[in-house]
């Protein structure tokens, strides 16, 4: 007589199947006969178990004894934990259903420091709520071995899915949710307060969140309660087109630790948002303001109060900066690495200049659609910064032969070229072709080859 018990661990339903496979892996019944994952995950959303024969009944028993291991089971322990290692969260709910050895070994705790959960149709909510209440049967209620989650792209996730988490898991070190669409500030809300040791935060495209804080109304009067502080050091707020000045001013305030900060197409973001950056955020080293096209010249010279910490700056596309917001840049940010200020058409040699003497260390720089940058500008970046491993001079119609012979010539740790669209000569390209060796160059002129 067969004995059944009930496991936690998640049905086919839950985790959605790789593209490779055209089909579910099968399921066990009740009756411990195999049926197809499609008719277990039509069972209602509440369902959280499946009951599973008991492992070591007398029936595998006997068929254990007539056959021989397969080579895998000669495996000891530690070697198999390796293996699970690898596998992906999907792949490990799976091997969790072959046998009891394998169930045992892979809910081990130490394979469960990392969550990956993907697909757009995945059952999100309830993936992370089964998972998480098995990884807590050993400490109820709270998962202590969880450290990262990472559900991008999974559309159909919500605030009960953070709520889950913030609720089991108070390690929780680094969240992505990127494309999650459906995330709230209530959700998000949750999880800092909740998790005081997240440090990684990628909201990239949850276009209702708004703020990010410690208190539950988000309003510019309110402050840090008590010295509380949110440990959030990188943060990526990408396609976040809600996100106004107030939320990045209240942001800026409870989030000091900040030391990347990406608002790439913040659209409602201005100039003043920026000042409370510098005056909270002391510490930022990259950040990216690309395709903020309200943010000017005014809001580089905020940017700029970060002084020695800024190695990475994007102002791409942001139309309303000229020469005068590189130049605050350039005078008090000298250890600048990377600049992007592709298609800020105000930028000429003048304000290439400045940066070029006061930035010695610059490592990449991308002045694509600039059109008013020239052969002058190009001799004084390489002049003084020699150190450039990659240009993007894309576009740049004043761009000739001469300035790229001087790059050439000076720069010889120049490892990407980008000149698609100048008008430059193929003797000009054979020559940095020549002094460059380890360059490769993008072009479009079909002499060169």
């Amino acid at each position: 007589e067969n004995s059944t018990r009930t496991l936690s661990t998640p049905s086919p339903g839950l985790i959605l199947p790789s593209k490779s496979s055209s089909l579910s892996s099968p399921a066990l019944s009740s009756n411990g006969h195999e049926t197809n994952s499609s008719s277990s995950s039509s069972a209602p959303a509440e369902t959280v178990a499946v009951i599973h024969p008991q492992p070591g009944s007398h029936t595998r028993s006997r068929q254990s004894k007539a056959h021989h291991l397969a080579p895998i089971d000669l495996l000891p322990d530690h070697t198999l934990l390796q293996i699970f290692s690898r596998l992906s969260t999907n792949q490990l709910c799976r091997c969790a259903r072959v046998c009891r050895r394998w169930y045992n070994l892979a809910w081990d705790p130490r394979l469960w420091v990392s969550v990956r959960l993907t697909g757009e149709l995945l059952h999100a909510d309830r993936a992370i709520r089964v998972l998480t209440h098995r990884l807590c049967q050993d400490t109820p209620n709270v998962c202590l071995t969880l450290e990262t989650v990472v559900v991008n792209g999974c559309k159909r996730l919500t605030d009960r899915g953070l709520h889950v988490l913030a609720q089991c898991c108070p390690e929780l070190r680094r969240l992505e949710v990127a494309g999650c669409y459906n995330i709230s500030n209530g959700a998000v809300f949750e999880v800092v307060t909740r998790c005081p040791n997240l440090e990684h935060l990628n909201l990239s495209g949850c276009s209702k969140v708004t703020c990010i804080s410690l208190t539950q109304e988000a309003s510019l009067q309110l402050s840090p309660l008590h010295g509380q502080q949110i440990s959030i050091h990188y943060l990526d707020m990408t396609d976040c087109f809600s996100l106004e000045d107030e939320g990045l001013r209240t942001i800026a305030a409870h989030c000091p630790r900040l030391t990347h900060l990406y608002l790439r197409r913040c659209v409602r973001l201005t100039d003043e948002a920026l000042r409370h950056l510098a005056l909270y955020c002391s510490s930022i080293r990259e950040l990216s303001l690309s395709d903020c096209r309200l943010v000017g010249d005014f809001g580089l010279r905020e940017v700029a109060r970060l002084e020695g910490c800024l190695r990475y700056l994007s102002v791409a596309h942001c139309t309303r900066i000229t020469d005068v917001g590189v130049r605050y840049v350039a005078r008090y940010c000298p250890r600048l690495r990377y600049l992007n200020a592709r298609g800020c058409e105000g930028l000429t040699d003048h304000g290439l200049g400045h940066l070029a003497r006061s930035c010695p260390k610059l490592k990449s720089l991308d002045v694509g659609k600039c059109p008013l940058v020239s052969d002058s500008g190009l001799e004084q970046l390489a002049m003084y910064c020699q150190g450039l491993r990659r240009v993007s001079l894309r576009a740049c119609e004043s761009v000739s032969g001469r300035g790229l012979k001087a790059l050439a010539a000076n720069c010889c740790e120049l490892q990407l070229l980008n000149v698609q669209d100048c008008e430059v000569s193929p003797e000009a390209l054979r020559f940095v072709r020549r002094h460059c060796r380890r360059c490769v160059i993008e072009h479009t002129n079909p002499a060169f080859y």
